[in-house]
């Protein structure tokens, strides 16, 4: 199955809906780490009518162009990598950040973000890219983008704990307002 095709983003769709979000509406319990086994998430699928090949489930974590999902080594577990509205602890480590990250949003919620700073919402984390046009892409998604720079290694500095999830993108608790700094229009180029 190539890139992209309406299948494999309804396939994209679909499992990020049940492995970030929705585990209980197909009947399946996240393990710690938010593994799932491959065959009760293959069979848990039949049952709620959108059967899903391995073959297809494969090319979905090869091929997903964010990285969100992964097997263990084993490949016989599942997860998105990041991501998750669902209590689940994603056994992640701690680990030294870069200098600055980067964080897309839309300009309609730049106010507030600049009072309040970056907070995870209903999500696990706050999502950090290592690139200004992952994050003017993250943006781009909520409306017209806005770049915002995170001085994440004063952060990490100053007692906040990042970790980076299997697919690269960094996670950290929140970004409190003092960390952010806008990134104007003709500074936008990497």
């Amino acid at each position: 199955m190539p890139r992209n095709t309406p299948r494999s983003v309804k396939l994209s769709k679909y499992l990020s809906k049940h492995l970030r979000h929705q585990p209980e509406r197909l009947g399946l319990n996240l393990l710690p780490g938010g593994w799932v086994a491959i065959e009760d998430l293959l069979l848990a699928c039949i049952a709620n009518n959108f059967p899903i090949t391995r073959e297809e489930l494969n090319e979905v974590v090869i091929n997903n162009d964010k990285k969100r999902f992964s097997f263990d080594p084993s490949e016989r577990l599942i997860r998105a990598n990041q991501g998750h509205s669902v209590e689940i602890d994603l056994q992640l480590e701690p680990i030294l950040p870069p200098r600055i990250l980067y964080h897309g949003t839309a300009k309609k919620s730049l106010d507030s973000i600049l009072e309040t700073g970056l907070l995870k919402m209903s999500r696990h984390h706050v999502h950090l890219s290592l690139d200004r046009e992952t994050a003017r892409r993250v943006g781009m998604r909520h409306g017209r983008p806005v770049i915002l720079v995170i001085d994440s290694l004063i952060m990490h500095e100053e007692g906040h704990n990042f970790y980076r999830s299997e697919n690269g993108v960094w996670l950290v608790d929140k970004v409190p307002a003092k960390y952010i700094t806008v990134l104007h229009e003709n500074q936008t180029k990497n």
